[in-house]
């Protein structure tokens, strides 16, 4: 199969978009940029096409994938009801970067829901996103258009480097704007549970929520996890990966007694460590404190790097408060749990 990229600019923008539509309209997979990273669509409503999601990443199969809708009556259409909490959060944070759990109708289908009894939505922001779903005409399932196990990707290039050969067409919408997946929030019992932090923080979820609580699989790794899709290593490069935290006056102490020529190492750094250390190959995330430009760089970098066939890469973890807990929560995953506190 020869993967098309589309470049979506003024002049083809509605006519690829069209394009993509048939696609998904005829059950092919098209990658498609949203404002957290790019998703692998199919129509959410045609299992067949749904099982091709999962055969072109190799998911397991017992990994719900989110629908992905542009109004409300599209939400009733695939739940069987909607709560006052689950309203409150449609009203204030959708269009936008938060997937919600409800209890599913008959209309989803069990390759969606992987034979549960709940389903998965967001409503993005990105216009190119809503356009696809407005012009397919129905909800379009779609997880994070990579391999699984590998980085997800934030740019047209990326998804080409994990799908080509094995999608029609990749729309390139250009970079993603957040740079990580949705927070997920599952709504049908108490206490409501964040099953994926994202953008979206525990803090900005109470403020419309009486109280939230993370999975306890998130904060204890003994736990088992609630989503099944929790289980499994994500985010990785292939290169291996050591997340340092602490005191990073330590870093260049720490790193010199690895027994690795610094030459061979990839570092991703924010900009204060940066300007204390000599290594090469540093890539420079954000500021410390800036989880907004951390967030939004960190698969890119990771992939970035991982080009280079570097013995390591050791990327600076942040502080696990608020959006920090996003973060880390994918770092973890990249690493393999392999942090060092220094």
């Amino acid at each position: 199969m020869n993967t098309i990229i589309e470049n979506l600019d003024e002049k083809n923008k509605i006519k690829s978009l069209e394009k993509a539509a048939e696609l998904i309209k005829n059950g092919s997979v098209v990658a498609f940029p949203t404002e957290t990273v790019y998703g692998l669509g199919a129509n959410g409503l045609d299992e067949e096409a749904c099982k091709k999601i999962f055969d072109v990443k190799r998911r397991k199969r017992d990994n719900p994938l989110i629908l992905h809708v542009t109004n409300e009556d599209m939400v009733k259409n695939l739940s069987s009801e909607i709560t006052e909490d689950q309203k409150k959060l449609m009203d204030n944070l959708w269009p936008g970067p938060l997937t919600i759990i409800f209890k599913k109708s008959d209309k989803v289908n069990d390759v969606v829901s992987c034979g549960g009894d709940t389903v998965a939505i967001r409503n993005p922001s990105d216009e190119i996103a809503r356009f696809l779903i407005d012009k397919s005409g129905c909800p379009i399932a779609a997880p994070s258009a990579n391999k699984s196990g590998r980085p997800s990707p934030t740019n047209a290039q990326d998804v080409y480097s994990d799908m080509q050969g094995e999608i029609e067409m990749i729309l390139d919408g250009g970079s993603c704007n957040i740079g990580i997946e949705s927070t997920v929030v599952d709504l049908t019992e108490k206490p409501y549970t964040i099953l994926r932090p994202g953008f979206y923080t525990k803090e900005d979820l109470e403020e419309y929520l009486d109280e939230v609580v993370y999975d306890k699989s998130l904060i204890d790794s003994n736990t088992i996890p609630k989503s099944p899709g929790q289980k499994y290593k994500h985010y990785a490069p292939k290169t291996k990966l050591i997340v340092i935290k602490g005191n990073m006056d330590n870093i260049q102490n720490y790193v010199d007694n690895l027994g690795i020529n610094t030459d061979e190492i990839g570092f991703i750094l924010t900009e204060e460590t940066a300007e204390n250390v000599n290594f090469e190959n540093v890539k420079i995330i954000s500021k410390r404190n800036d989880y907004l430009n951390f967030a939004h760089n960190i698969f890119t970098y990771l992939r970035e790097l991982d080009k280079f066939n570097y013995k390591l890469l050791i990327c600076e973890g942040v502080n696990e408060q608020k959006m920090g807990i996003s973060i880390m929560n994918r770092l973890k995953k990249s690493c393999a749990n392999n942090i060092k506190v220094i």
